[in-house]
């Protein structure tokens, strides 16, 4: 009886979740849709001659395909003398229908390669990742910088991809499967390579049919442009010298790398080649493993991480086999997972400088951050194989226990007990930051909007007898050592403390350290909020108030951007305060986790001391620090809506022993590694 009332139950908790699964792939596929139209007014809009610029140097009035005489001559075209004759009748077409139908013609490209990679995936997989993959697929494109390049570009670098795809995946037969892959090497020769992972996986009659394919096709257009190809193939080596700079940053071959570090000559060629020799022996061993495995997309993707690795010159459009190594799984556990496909992700649809701090020392990691992760993946990376225990099952996350709340609806979120990952920690953090900044330089609003606001705090004061900036920032300035200690208190500490507490969290107290972090990234997101609707200048850049700069010195208020630091920072980013604001959050967590009184007191000193320096230095008014206590207070209510409040674990009596965890309860030594304090996700 019991069995037949749930059947009714379990049917409709199917529905209930196909509906939901169903709401989600919709949403997904507007979202792929949005990314879409954008990507159109991004290429179009521009006016003539700064969209499609290598189109328009191809195929346009005076486009080298339409030049009698050599492709070659003025180094701009850059593609196999195949690709020539195959883009020359487009010379025929219309300027404005010719940019319409390239730009809906790539993203129609870029939709068949989602699409045959999310079929392309190892089996089995659940239904969940069936319906979702192809939505998350092409979105993931629309996304990467090598799409966003092509189509801003006018490129062809989708077509080689999409070719040895659907070669491996969406025909049938060998030679056919081949003629695609042939077809793509006949656009981008170093697919060539392709051959060996054929060959050594069985398929030798796709391999032969793409080695035919290839010389036919440029046997074809030999025959076409005989000069042309003599000069491409001969002259220049299969296209070395063409396009812009080896040593320019957007090329992220092992060429190019060693050149931006200061290799030339004779050395830099038998440095290059050694190494291009010792990667494709590798990668391509790693590649043919992982195709016996089961993982051919998996497969296909390190080679054409080598093929990156290997070629002369690899341009920002050409990187895309890069983002193809997202589905390999890295990590016995469930945490661990998200890692490798995370920094993929970031590393292909974010620039280079958001991933890597602006430091001379990271120069070389941040220029080559593409062909390092194209390395790794080809070489390094310990990929599972599909007969690992851990590949479909991974060590599942510890939670804790459900917090106990007054609210009803909290905690929305269950709460994880273990350390999080390190580097996926490091990747979020330095980009979440990144992404800070940049969202800060773009709230900047108008001088006169800024003066304006300030004037309205001003008057606040005033009526509440608090307008203390002014007296304030003169005494400190008569008295040099005071002034001296404020400085370096407002420039030095505002970073130093709050990842210092972090980085103490995560080492002693992992669980406490995820219930921080949360606070503290709504706290920062909060503030953002204040910065774009509220503009606000400092008491130090308003004319007319006397209020002197003890860091930067004498404003030159005639000026309309006045500041030493304008050009790189919002000036006018001061409300809510953050300097406050995290010194807040740091003395909060410090007074809360702290095991000692005297700990707790220097903790809460640390925001008393900033908010002295904010106002001494004239960089924040006195409501500033309260905007900054107020987002503090909303970061820390979030963080409690969503997981729970932070708890701690009775405290024992001098001499009591330590309690033992329970054979059956996984989560409690989980709880006492954070120090006794559940933590948050």
């Amino acid at each position: 009886m019991a069995t037949e009332q749930s059947r009714p139950g379990g049917a409709a908790g199917a529905g209930l979740a196909a509906a939901r699964l169903g709401t989600v792939r919709a949403a997904l596929w507007l979202f792929a849709t949005v990314l879409a139209v954008r990507q159109i007014a991004v290429v179009l809009n521009p006016p003539k001659g700064e969209r499609l610029t290598d189109l328009e140097t191809w195929v346009g009035p005076s486009g080298v395909l339409r030049v009698k005489g050599s492709l070659y001559e003025s180094t701009q075209f850059t593609g196999t003398p195949f690709g020539g004759l195959v883009l020359k009748p487009l010379t025929r077409t219309a300027e404005q229908a010719l940019g319409w139908g390239w730009t809906f013609g790539t993203l129609l490209l870029v939709v068949a390669l989602g699409l045959v990679a999310a079929r392309a995936l190892p089996q089995p997989v659940t239904r969940r990742t069936a319906l979702l993959a192809a939505p998350v697929a092409v979105t993931l494109l629309m996304l990467s910088l090598p799409v966003r390049n092509t189509l801003y570009l006018g490129q062809t670098s989708i077509i080689p991809v999409l070719l040895v795809l659907a070669g491996c995946f969406a025909v049938r037969g060998e030679r056919t499967s081949g003629f695609c892959v042939g077809l793509a090497a006949a656009f981008q020769p170093t697919v060539l390579l392709f051959v060996v992972l054929l060959w050594f996986t069985g398929r030798r009659r796709a391999a032969a049919s793409t080695g035919i394919t290839f010389a036919g096709a440029t046997a074809l257009a030999w025959a076409a442009m005989p000069h042309d190809s003599f000069t491409y193939w001969v002259h220049h080596l299969a296209g070395v010298g063409l396009g812009g700079r080896a040593d320019d940053l957007a090329n992220h071959s092992l060429h190019g790398a060693l050149l931006r570090l200061g290799l030339e000559g004779p050395l830099e060629i038998v440095v290059f080649l050694a190494l291009a020799v010792a990667v494709a022996v590798v990668g391509m061993r790693r590649a043919v493993h992982y195709a016996r495995d089961g993982q051919l997309l998996l497969a296909v993707a390190l080679t054409g991480c080598v093929v990156v690795a290997v070629s002369p010159t690899s341009w920002k459009h050409q990187l895309l086999w890069v983002l193809l190594a997202v589905v390999g799984r890295v990590g016995k556990k469930a945490s661990s997972r998200y890692v490798w496909p995370v920094a993929v992700v970031l590393v292909m649809t974010l620039p280079a400088k958001m991933m890597v701090p602006n430091m001379g020392a990271l120069h070389p990691v941040r220029d080559n951050v593409v062909l390092l992760a194209a390395l790794a993946a080809a070489l390094v990376v310990p990929f599972l194989s599909r007969t690992s225990e851990y590949y479909r099952a991974p060590i599942p996350t510890e939670y804790a226990p459900r917090a106990e709340t007054r609210f009803r609806r909290a905690p929305l979120l269950r709460r994880v007990a273990t350390r999080p990952n390190l580097l996926l920690e490091l990747l979020l953090i330095r980009v979440t930051y990144a992404a800070y900044q940049r969202t800060r330089l773009e709230a900047t609003g108008s001088r006169a909007a800024a003066e304006e606001h300030a004037g309205q705090v001003l008057a606040v004061e005033k009526a509440l007898f608090i307008d203390v900036e002014h007296w304030f920032n003169h005494a400190v300035v008569q008295v040099d050592w005071l002034r001296g200690f404020f400085d370096f208190y407002y420039t030095s500490f505002h970073f130093v403390v709050p990842l210092s507490v972090l980085g103490i969290l995560y080492w002693r107290r992992p669980a406490d350290y995820r219930w921080a972090r949360t606070s503290i990234g709504f706290t920062t997101v909060l503030a953002l909020v204040g910065f774009f609707f509220y503009p606000l200048a400092p008491p130090r850049l308003m004319p007319g108030l006397g209020i002197i700069d003890t860091i930067y010195g004498v404003q030159d208020f005639s000026r309309p951007d006045y500041g030493r630091l304008t050009e790189l920072t919002n000036q006018y980013a001061a409300m809510p305060s953050l300097h406050f604001g995290w010194s807040l959050w740091c003395g909060l967590t410090i007074a809360l986790v702290a095991p000692k009184v005297w700990m707790k007191v220097l903790g809460l000193l640390h925001p008393f001391f900033t908010a002295l320096a904010i106002v001494a230095t004239g960089n924040h008014w006195i409501l500033d620090a309260v905007g900054g206590a107020a987002v503090v207070g909303a970061g820390f209510g979030l963080t409690y809506l969503l997981t729970g409040p932070r708890t701690s674990a009775p405290r024992r009596a001098r001499g009591e022993p330590r309690e033992q965890p329970q054979p059956d309860g996984p989560l409690v030594p989980a709880v006492q590694q954070g120090g006794g304090g559940r933590g948050v996700a």
